[in-house]
């Protein structure tokens, strides 16, 4: 078994008008299912109104992140799949769901963390 993350930036995500309860419903759903089929670990969404600081390897802060690095935000859901092609089920299930589509990979999970 193999963890993977299925994700989103939230650019990605345009629900049109009236369709915000249907997609909570349906991802929620998904989520449910996976749950209910013993392959979800966690999932959940980046909180976009609380700005990122850099912490150095000194202890210092400072506000944002790395300069020359994508902004993070989105969503995000892992899932424990016995196969690749399983995973791409899933993803495309919470696609689906979500109404936008998601990026799949491996998550390089630590046993030891």
């Amino acid at each position: 078994m193999a963890k993977y993350l299925i994700s989103f930036p939230s650019a990605a995500m345009v629900v049109p008008n009236g369709e915000l309860e249907a997609v909570g419903r349906d991802a929620h759903a998904v989520i449910e299912e996976a749950k209910a089929a013993g392959v979800y670990i966690f999932g959940g969404g980046i909180d976009e109104s609380v700005p990122p600081v850099l912490i150095s390897a000194n202890g210092s802060v400072a506000k944002g992140g790395y300069p020359w690095a994508p902004r993070l935000d989105g969503g995000f859901t892992v899932l424990d799949l016995p196969s690749r092609e399983e995973a791409v089920a899933w993803a495309a299930r919470i696609a689906k769901a979500c109404r936008c589509d998601q990026e799949l990979r491996v998550f390089g999970f630590d046993p030891q963390s």
